[in-house]
């Protein structure tokens, strides 16, 4: 029970003393793609950060679905201060697609499938108040997807022939905004 009590005086001291904001990305907002996160303080220049991000969109062009959902964690290292001026931050996360990929898009081929990506964000954080900030960001790397082709035309069956998930990995700049920051 001792044990109990002290690890829980010990995280709350931990958080009463971390810095926490919540997140909502205004660049993907107008395009209808909600992106919503929580950072934490970890440490004396570092941070962590986790958010989340999703298309529902059945279609962007009358026939090309543009569904996805990503998830990305995140640890910041900030050059000034936390919350405060540049920083550039590591990240791993998985996605889940039904979409047209870039490579595909003057085609009748879209793809249904799962991955992972890792990669980098650079960004600036600019303080307006105690309480607000803004975020601003840019971030790609390595995606690696594993998926099946499909035609958007009404073609049955698949448009390439692996056996079970054809697999793409690639470069890519994948996400970036402008998050405003409330601290709770």
């Amino acid at each position: 029970m001792k044990k109990i009590l002290a690890l829980t005086v010990l995280l709350l001291s931990i958080q009463l003393q971390s810095q926490t904001f919540i997140k909502f990305n205004g660049v993907t907002a107008l395009a209808g793609i909600p992106n919503i996160g929580v950072e934490t303080s970890i440490g004396e220049k570092v941070t962590f950060s986790v958010d989340v991000m999703a298309s529902f969109w059945e279609s962007v062009d009358g026939h090309s679905p543009m569904k996805f959902y990503t998830l990305t964690p995140e640890v910041r290292y900030h050059f000034k201060e936390k919350y405060n001026g540049f920083y550039v931050g590591g990240h791993a996360g998985p996605d889940i697609y039904k979409l047209q990929k870039w490579n595909y898009w003057n085609s009748n081929h879209y793809e249904d499938g799962f991955g992972y990506r890792l990669g980098v964000t650079v960004g600036y954080n600019i303080k307006l108040s105690d309480k607000f900030l803004l975020d601003i960001f840019a971030g790609g790397g390595w995606h690696q997807g594993f998926y099946k082709g499909y035609y958007n035309d009404g073609t049955p069956g698949r448009y390439e022939k692996a056996p079970n998930w054809n697999k793409s990995g690639e470069w890519l700049p994948y996400r970036g905004g402008v998050m405003i920051s409330y601290k709770l």
